[in-house]
């Protein structure tokens, strides 16, 4: 229900509305996840496995439900001169070169360097920096493995978890299965669904993690931006996955159930990205990760995976430097708030905060449970996190 004053703004920011509701029309047929996980990921690594991983896996993906040359054209078409406010103005040109950038990289899945170039551009790479901080963390000895970690529960059981998890959130849950996933479980954002993977079993603390991350966070930025007078808060602003999935692990952290395996498996991620740069094959990356590192060949497997899908894909990078960003910022002693208003970026707050001062953005009504109070009990993870560059 659109509110008298919503109806006052767009009258006063027409050419603004009118921008926004065109490209929301058009960003929703460009959920790059829903195109770059394979299609035959099962198979494919049985082939991997029964090979000696010395053959590398052959992935298909979806085909394209749009007219990538068309789109792009749309995208440019959008007339930002008539936008007045220069801040605001900047802000779109911006969305509009984000958008865009999306679109090329999923036109080019499955086409190797071309893709990755193209990843590179939208996730980037990851830094020096980056890369000795998932050094650092891999060095710390692993923890006993209590039975908490034991993956016992069925997808079933799984959806009937975060159901009851949901209750203390006022949105809906809408929970599907599928068997075309990276990931245990993750949020399609242009549906409201929470989807989990059909042919996995959970551990009590994944369940745990997953609620925190995926409902505590992703569902909650989808439902605060739809209900913001702007359709971009829930389209995502350029740079948002930093952010987005750095507020995701540190509610994790928050409720507890942050371990060291999961940061390091983060940390693997990191590693796997940086191998992409130097030129590792799926099966480099994957001896880099099993053989190298000693992990085993299963999540070493899925963590290959990850970084090589589509071509090389770069976006696993940024969970561990969006940690440290907004860990640093709870140290700090700084409001989450405006960072949950919807798909926004730590890059883009004085722009929100231009919003907001123009009413153009509105208080969050969902807000993280898991940020109220901090639970984490591990003093390692607070050495590790209060130690990272």
């Amino acid at each position: 229900m659109i509110t008298e004053q919503q109806t006052d703004l767009q009258g006063a920011y027409t050419e603004l509305f009118d921008i926004d509701h065109n490209l929301d029309r058009l960003v929703k047929k460009i959920e790059l996840l829903s195109y770059v996980n394979p299609l035959n990921t099962e198979k494919q690594k049985q082939l991997f496995f029964a090979s000696k991983y010395s053959k590398n896996p052959e992935f298909r993906y979806p085909k394209l439900k749009f007219d990538a040359y068309k789109l792009h054209r749309l995208f440019f078409s959008q007339r930002l001169e008539r936008v007045q406010d220069d801040a605001i103005r900047q802000l779109y040109q911006d969305i509009i070169y984000y958008y865009s950038n999306m679109v090329q990289c999923i036109e080019t899945i499955g086409e190797g360097k071309r893709f990755y170039y193209n990843s590179l551009r939208v996730y980037g790479s990851p830094t020096e920096k980056d890369v000795q901080n998932a050094r650092f963390i891999l060095h710390y000895a692993d923890a006993p493995h209590p039975p908490e970690m034991d993956k016992i529960f069925s997808p079933e059981e799984a959806k009937s978890y975060f159901l009851d998890f949901s209750k203390q959130y006022d949105f809906p849950l809408n929970v599907k299965f599928s068997t075309h996933m990276a990931a245990d479980a993750m949020v399609s954002n242009v549906s409201q669904t929470l989807l989990i993977k059909k042919n996995t079993k959970f551990s009590k603390n994944q369940l745990l993690t997953l609620a925190n991350h995926e409902i505590g966070v992703h569902l909650v930025t989808t439902f605060n931006g739809m209900l913001q007078p702007l359709k971009v808060f829930s389209n995502g602003f350029p740079k948002n996955v930093e952010t987005q999935e750095g507020l995701a692990v540190f509610s994790e952290y928050m409720s507890g159930a942050l371990t060291l395996k999961r940061l390091k498996e983060l940390a693997y991620r990191v590693l796997a990205s940086d191998s992409l740069i130097k030129g590792y094959d799926f099966r480099g990356t994957f001896d880099l990760i099993h053989n190298q590192y000693k992990l085993n060949r299963n999540d070493a497997f899925a963590i290959t995976l990850r970084a090589h899908r589509g071509g090389g894909f770069t976006k696993d990078r940024l969970y561990l430097s969006g940690l440290r960003t907004i860990y640093k910022r709870y140290r700090e002693g700084r409001s989450m708030d405006h960072l949950l208003t919807g798909k926004v970026s730590v890059d883009y707050e004085d722009a929100i905060n231009t919003l907001y001062d123009k009413g153009l953005a509105l208080r969050i009504t969902h807000n993280n449970h898991a940020f109220e109070e901090n639970r984490n009990t591990d003093k390692t993870l607070d050495f590790i996190l209060n130690n990272l560059k």
